[in-house]
């Protein structure tokens, strides 16, 4: 296991923090509570970009009062409270007063008291329908993203663009766009039931497998990983497990992206690199969160009633992966397997292909070769860099080398990140020379 960093006392209490800088410190406090926040006065108000707004009053509330007062003893509650407090007066200043009475009824006329800390348990219900309403079908995948990123994980407009290598304008358009839409097609402020709940959580579940994706490996830019995304992820996906106990493919993707992130450190090499899975140092993965990961999974087994679903197969997979000590240890023939199951649950071109990874491995690169080939004019993976890279490393295994070097310069084309590029035209380099030798 990696050496964990020393902690200081100080950071678990923000009282202590706020002494070294009051400003930092009820930031830091902000971006923590900023979601229970939002999710709280969003039930009052039923628009979560007005909730938004009030929680950014309260901020502002803070950052005047707690360098003079001091911080409070539960800061979450103070924030919560305040901006409840700002949306009770805002309702009450609308002419249509006595209608919004009658819409939230007693959650306006109980709302949390500004000295008393929140309930637990009404916050953590109030979380959970923020995640759903932020990762609505009605939105874009995009826009979801993006909303999902500014109010569960409270990350900035300028910090998802950077992120996602696009303009912060094109963040800023999207996440509007985003709250007008729900604001505009009354989209309920809820945890939807039955068949409902059942298509809506798949949404929120894609959502955060997405975020985590695109840190773990980054589709444009400089570098393979983006390690904040990744972390963002997996806090929302714990988070979302936290909330929703008895869901089982909610603990399924929780141990995917445990599993998944316990390898990032010997993903690439000191200068960014990728490394290969065959060619990591396995003792560089995290063995505190493979061991949560395993955790995760045997409570998305422990509570499912019927067949696994995708999460829940990948996670599988992951832990196959997880369980081998080095690489030449990798139950193949199960991953193959598991990986069948999956392509005819999801149906997906690229489970397809890694299908045929473990296919390579587990009966050789002949059988692997004709799945590939077969989804060559799949129109999902026309531009897709890695259907070239496996064809190029089957066709190497075969001793084509020539035919793979073609492969890796076709994939080296296809990909926009640059670490994966220049990987991919070292490899048809290599076979190069080989064909040449």
């Amino acid at each position: 296991m990696e050496q964990q960093p020393a902690t200081d006392p100080r950071d678990d209490d923000p009282r202590a923090c706020a002494a070294a800088d009051p400003r930092a410190a009820i930031e830091t406090v902000f971006r923590l509570e900023s979601p229970r926040v939002i999710a709280a006065v969003a039930r009052v108000v039923r628009d979560v970009g007005l909730a938004e707004e009030l929680a950014q009053d309260a901020l502002v509330s803070a950052l005047e009062q707690w360098p003079r007062d001091g911080v409070p003893a539960n800061p979450g509650a103070w924030l919560t409270a305040t901006a409840k407090h700002r949306a009770v007066d805002l309702v009450r200043r609308r002419e249509t007063y006595a209608r919004k009475l009658a819409e939230i009824g007693r959650d306006l006329e109980t709302a949390v008291p500004f000295e008393e800390p929140a309930a637990p348990d009404d916050i953590d219900d109030d979380l959970l329908r923020l995640v759903f309403t932020a990762c609505h079908p009605v939105l874009s995948a995009d826009a979801r993203i993006a909303l999902t990123l500014r109010l569960l994980g409270g990350l900035t407009t300028a910090e998802i663009a950077r992120a996602f290598l696009v303009p912060e304008s094109t963040v800023a358009q999207r996440i509007v766009r985003a709250k007008r839409t729900l604001a505009t097609r009354n989209i309920a402020f809820e945890v939807p039931y039955g068949p409902d709940r059942e298509a809506r959580l798949g949404s929120v579940l894609d959502v955060i497998y997405l975020i985590f994706n695109e840190g773990y490996a980054a589709t444009a830019g400089d570098d393979l990983l983006r390690p904040a995304l990744c972390e963002d992820a997996l806090r929302l996906a714990r988070q979302l497990a936290a909330l929703m106990p008895k869901e089982p493919e909610v603990h399924a993707l929780a141990a995917l992206l445990e599993l998944q992130a316990s390898r990032t450190a010997a993903r690439v090499d000191p200068d960014g690199t990728p490394v290969l899975l065959k060619d990591q140092n396995r003792r560089r993965w995290n063995r505190m969160l493979i061991a949560r990961g395993v955790t995760a999974l045997a409570r998305a087994e422990a509570t499912a009633t019927g067949a696994p679903g995708p999460y829940a197969l990948q996670a599988a997979i992951a832990a196959c992966h997880a369980h081998a000590y080095t690489y030449e240890e990798t139950d193949w023939p199960t991953i193959a397997t598991l990986y069948g199951l999956l392509a005819a649950r999801t149906r997906s071109a690229v489970v397809e292909l890694n299908r045929a990874v473990a296919v390579s491995m587990a009966q050789g690169p002949a059988p692997a070769l004709e799945i590939v080939d077969a989804l060559a004019a799949e129109p999902a993976l026309r531009d897709y860099h890695l259907l070239p890279s496996v064809r190029g490393d089957l066709l190497l295994r075969l001793g084509r080398p020539a035919e793979a070097r073609a492969q890796f310069a076709r994939a080296a084309e296809l990909t926009a990140n640059e670490r994966e590029r220049h990987l991919l035209l070292r490899r048809a380099e290599e076979a190069g020379d080989e064909a040449g030798g």
